[in-house]
């Protein structure tokens, strides 16, 4: 019997408190997982976790912002010293903060894409591996999204940063092999999200967006929560270094 059961696990989600993030901790808690919802600010994490607490699962809430290498490790001592353990990572925080073409983009924007979506996700990653060794090994998870195969218009620079995110997590799945840790992707299309509201919201902008997307419709975060508890569950136990794409068939 194939296994989705979470009992007993220790699972922490970045981005945690709206979209994909929000949808995933509820999911996973819904499963049996102790989640450890994590953004930047603590009071929408609070609510979050009192909608898990309220269906009967089990949430803390942490504060910590993904772009400071210092706050990620200060994380991980959080975590080590109350759970001591860690069995699921879920890298979903996500920063876009310029829309336009590339050329016009400043060093500012350029370094706060490329500090919450790649070196944030490869120190999470590098002190989530470090925990996971010392109680068997684990499961993570990169959001990463289908710009990083095919760049989004006015996305240069998110595009990018998500091909990176797919390469990071084929590297870091090559090399945690070993310690019995398995890291995987997720790619989501156009989804009702905190970024994509005003595409969506825009009614021709999102009537030629639906064209490309043979479902012809955007998708629900929800929607992205079953290939997710597919990944970081025993159901997947012999797949590493790869990504689900749920997109609505726009990569076909």
């Amino acid at each position: 019997m194939v296994n989705f059961s979470l009992d007993g696990k220790i699972a922490l989600i970045t981005g945690a408190s709206r979209g994909i993030g929000e949808a995933i901790s509820k999911g996973l808690a819904e499963h049996g997982a102790h989640c450890i919802l994590v953004s930047r600010k603590i009071e929408p994490l609070e609510a979050v976790a009192e909608q898990i607490r309220a269906a009967g699962g089990k949430a803390d809430p942490i504060a910590s912002n993904m772009g400071y290498v210092e706050q990620i490790e200060a994380l991980f001592k959080q975590v080590k010293d109350r759970f001591g353990r860690l069995d699921i990572l879920i890298n979903n925080a996500v920063a876009n903060p310029y829309f336009g073409e590339m050329i016009g983009a400043d060093e500012r924007a350029w370094d706060k894409t490329n500090a919450v979506n790649l070196k944030g996700p490869f120190f999470m990653i590098q002190n989530a591996a470090k925990l996971m060794s010392e109680t068997g090994g684990g499961a993570i998870v990169n959001t990463a999204s289908i710009s990083g195969l095919s760049p989004g218009v006015f996305q240069g620079m998110y595009s990018i940063t998500k091909a990176g995110l797919i390469m990071m997590t084929k590297a870091y799945a090559k090399e945690l092999a070993g310690r019995n840790i398995r890291v995987n992707a997720l790619l989501p299309g156009l989804t009702k999200t905190k970024f994509a509201e005003v595409l969506i919201e825009t009614e021709d902008i999102y009537a030629e967006a639906v064209k490309t997307i043979p479902l012809h419709r955007h998708a629900d975060p929800s929607e992205m929560v079953g290939a997710v508890l597919y990944l970081v569950s025993d159901a997947s136990s012999y797949t590493t270094g790869t990504y689900i794409i749920c997109d609505g068939g726009a990569m076909i």
